[in-house]
């Protein structure tokens, strides 16, 4: 693809850290975040550097994720300039650390959305899955959301260990005066990848789930909008990734690496820039690791003379990669794909009851020691001879 071709990015998402209170086994942060430590972070001068040329090369919307972007002790000031720049802002959070003094603060910073996120609707599974006692805190925090007037976003990623509940969840959102309820099932990268045995539903689950969040549709009608999101593995097509690479989202990572997506890190023989670095607009723009699955010349067959390419680009990259081997594969989501089987497998384990399994991995949490472990996993496997 040309430059001209090319279209802004519009939506910059901000992960400002990887620290975080919760340990939830879902979480997307990447499995080796451990090596980006906060002496590795960019600095407040650096973040109001990367909003300014983002905003200037086109971007409209920014997100200040994590982690847990509250504990970072400048996110006010972020938030006030990207306001100042005209940016629509949004912060995604836990809830951890917003008080009445922080919310003050960043409704004073022009804050436009916050979009809270819950395990789930009771407090023991809400608190194990997330392997800390926040539900109450969650529910307070939720309170002084409204309170303050903005509008009650909520979110729950749904899979195996609460989409049973999926009805109790949804009317702790009518209960909370939430607006907008998000139950995304949980797409499998990263940590999910790691728990997918544990995580991914049945399709009896997921159909039941679909039905009951459509049933609460009908009866509360404009009293809340629902997005139910189903989970790749239950499609025969793919979803294009993030709207198709570099073509509407720029994330850039705690410590300043620029992806096309949050999880793209993990692609081997790609190199990305860095904001210290390269100037946003060049990243977009220029960069080797934002051009390489642009367009479609970088594609192979299924997918080269697929009728439907336009439609889906060849699904995601990473999923590609982590099903595969291969990121130039075509998504094996797709049922055209030839390891499309590897898809098949995964659900057809899902099918299996939890009281018929014979092995059970444990869940794996998300936390530095296990990042580091990971980390040390992946390293001995890559040292082994081939």
């Amino acid at each position: 693809m040309t430059t001209a071709q090319i279209g802004p990015p519009l939506w910059l998402l901000a992960e400002i850290t990887y620290r975080c209170p919760l340990h939830c086994v879902f979480c997307y942060n990447p499995t080796d975040f451990a090596k980006t430590g906060v002496e590795n972070e960019l600095s407040t001068d650096d973040w109001l550097r990367v909003l300014r040329e983002a905003r200037a090369a086109g971007s409209v919307q920014c997100g200040f994720s994590g982690g847990e972007p509250l504990l970072r002790d400048d996110l006010e000031i972020l938030v006030a300039e990207a306001h100042r720049l005209g940016f629509y802002t949004n912060l995604l959070t836990s809830g951890v650390g917003l008080n009445e003094t922080r919310i003050a603060k960043l409704k004073q910073a022009g804050l436009a959305h916050i979009q809270l996120s819950f395990q789930d609707s009771t407090k023991e599974l809400n608190d194990f899955l997330s392997h800390t006692k926040t539900f109450e805190l969650k529910q307070n925090v939720a309170h002084l959301i409204k309170s303050n007037g903005w509008p009650m976003v909520l979110n729950c990623v749904i899979h195996r260990l609460n989409i049973d509940y999926i009805d109790k969840i949804i009317e702790m959102a009518v209960e909370l005066g939430a607006e907008y309820l998000e139950l995304a099932n949980s797409q499998y990268y990263s940590w999910a990848q790691e728990n997918r045995d544990q995580l991914l539903p049945s399709r009896e689950q997921l159909q039941r789930a679909e039905r009951i969040t459509n049933e609460y549709r009908e009866k509360l009608g404009d009293r809340i909008r629902m997005f139910f999101v189903v989970p790749d593995y239950y499609e025969t097509r793919p979803k294009r990734c993030m709207n198709g690479w570099g073509n509407v989202f720029l994330t850039v990572t705690p410590d300043g690496t620029a992806l096309p997506c949050h999880t793209a890190k993990m692609l081997p023989g790609l190199t990305f820039p860095n904001v210290r670095e390269m100037n946003v607009r060049d990243i977009w723009f220029d960069s080797e690791g934002f051009n390489h699955y642009r367009g479609d010349g970088w594609m192979k067959e299924p997918c080269r003379n697929c009728p439907e390419k336009e439609k889906d680009l060849g699904g995601c990259r990473c999923q590609a990669y982590m099903l595969t081997g291969d990121a130039a594969n075509a998504d094996p989501v797709c049922d055209k794909s030839p390891l499309h089987g590897r898809i098949e497998e995964a659900v057809a384990y899902a099918q299996i009851p939890d009281a018929e399994r014979t092995t059970v991995k444990p869940l794996v949490f998300r936390d530095p020691k296990e990042s580091r472990r990971l980390i040390e996993q992946q390293t001995a496997a890559e040292r082994q001879p081939a």
